[in-house]
């Protein structure tokens, strides 16, 4: 009787066992993004990390021995992308013919408090070249400068240094950069350059309080010359916000106060053309008008420059420069948590509120984003489908050889084929079908992580 009990209690065990388990994997194929539902996920993760499929063998490889995708499994959260923009071809398949041996320039438009350090450093002392650029200790600018000639290839703050002003923006740039360069490289029957502006936009809130502990810690950007049409704003049209030489010590709610303050939707205004609106002469137009206007010029600028880059996704953002210039960059690019606004606890009402304010970069950012999530999902399917061509080219080469050796081309059915070539072919296809599932939820937070502090 004893012996029948203990029988009927493991088998009982057993089918509880088996339904638990079953119960975990339709949990996983009825919500995949672990982001909503966390505790489920955690379950699934204790009953899957003994075995099972999927489970991790390598940062790179999974059980079945395929190839992970490390842009998908950056933060292990997934979340499926649906674009709300439509988009051209054009507007999508960004690479350039960037001639590095000839006479094109990549500009870096830097806004502040982006990330726009650490990408400027990335330009200047990480990027595969057979001219690399020249970095000496104790010196803020390095020498980079084209394969046979004394001539720079990079405008930015670490090789030309700010030339055009501290953080020129758009409407800056455009206008100084091609006269800067021909004072620079004055030659007879110079031919005209190609000018590939480039830039990093940030999420406005977490970019709004980083520019507070900034200005906070004696930052002031005074040398910037916000020239437009020919000349800088009066103290009338740019009131400055604090009375003395810098705002140090200045509370997040006297940052907000500040109606004349430029860090508010600063990302769409050094986007855009201000001539459109009369520069910084505010009574031209209503301020809605004039920020609908700045908002518009500031979506197409972006969207016509070379490329663009997000401090929320570096990993993307490596691999969209580097498709889009057809450079490699050394060293892998690094998402990190910490940073000072991100620790900084705002209130969910002081968070509104500051989203309020910077309205403008608000939509600006959300454009923008689907824009690089739509650029990054194309690259990779072309990736994908180069992949799978330059595979099959391989296969017919590899077959021809081997019908040549038999003194016959024998017919690809499926009989002829060897087991080696059907096992290629399904690993290629399981490759090429990958989920398009983006990581939209990567680390949300980004400080100027190296040289966190600008001394300018």
């Amino acid at each position: 009787m004893d012996e029948k009990s203990t029988s009927s209690h493991q088998r009982l065990l057993l089918f509880l066992l088996m339904v638990a388990v079953f119960g975990v994997f339709m949990i996983q194929y009825a919500c995949p993004s672990s982001s909503e539902c966390q505790m489920l996920h955690q379950l699934g993760a204790w009953f899957t990390l003994g075995g099972g499929p999927g489970i991790r063998i390598g940062d790179g490889e999974s059980q079945d021995g395929l190839q992970k995708d490390p842009y998908i499994a950056e933060d292990g959260a997934l979340a499926r992308f649906v674009p709300r923009f439509n988009f051209t071809s054009a507007d999508l398949n960004r690479e350039v013919d960037f001639n590095i041996k000839g006479d094109d320039v990549i500009v870096f438009l830097h806004i502040q408090k982006t990330g726009g350090t650490t990408f400027g450093r990335h330009l200047v002392r990480n990027i595969q070249l057979e001219r690399p650029c020249e970095c000496h200790a104790g010196q803020k600018k390095c020498t980079c400068l084209r394969p046979g000639k004394k001539e720079t290839w990079l405008f930015s703050r670490f090789s030309t240094g700010w030339s055009c002003g501290l953080h020129a923006d758009w409407t800056e740039l455009t206008h100084c950069v091609p006269s800067r360069m021909d004072s620079r490289e004055a030659q007879k029957n110079q031919p005209s350059r190609n000018y590939y502006y480039i830039t990093i936009l940030r999420d406005p809130v977490s970019r709004y309080l980083s520019e507070w502990r900034h200005v906070q810690r004696g930052a002031t950007w005074k040398a910037s010359l916000h020239v437009c049409d020919g000349r800088s704003p009066t103290l009338s049209e740019l009131p400055s916000c604090y009375p003395g030489d810098d705002w140090s010590g200045c509370s997040l709610q006297e940052f907000m106060d500040c109606p004349y303050n430029l860090a508010n939707n600063r990302q769409t205004r050094m986007l855009a053309d201000l001539s459109l609106v009369g520069c910084y002469n505010v009574s031209a137009m209503g301020e809605d008008e004039r920020w609908a206007v700045l908002l518009d010029s500031a979506k197409r600028n972006l969207k016509g420059m070379a490329f663009f880059g997000l401090t929320e996704y570096q990993r993307k953002t490596q691999y969209l420069f580097e498709r889009t210039f057809n450079l490699q960059f050394i060293a892998p690019f690094t998402q990190l948590n910490g940073t000072r606004a991100s620790s900084v606890e705002v209130p969910s009402e002081t968070q509104q509120r500051i989203r309020q304010l910077n309205r403008w970069d608000v939509e600006l950012y959300e454009y923008a984003r689907d824009l690089f999530l739509q650029r990054f999902q194309v690259a990779r399917q072309q990736e994908r489908r180069q992949a799978r061509e330059r595979r099959q080219q391989e296969r017919r080469r590899l077959r021809g050889r081997f019908s040549a050796k038999q003194g016959r081309r024998p017919r690809p059915t499926e009989t002829t084929r060897s087991t080696e070539e059907r096992r290629a072919e399904d690993s290629l296809e399981s490759e090429v079908l990958l989920s398009d599932w983006w990581d939209v939820d990567e680390n949300s937070t980004m400080e100027d992580y190296i040289g966190n502090v600008e001394q300018w």
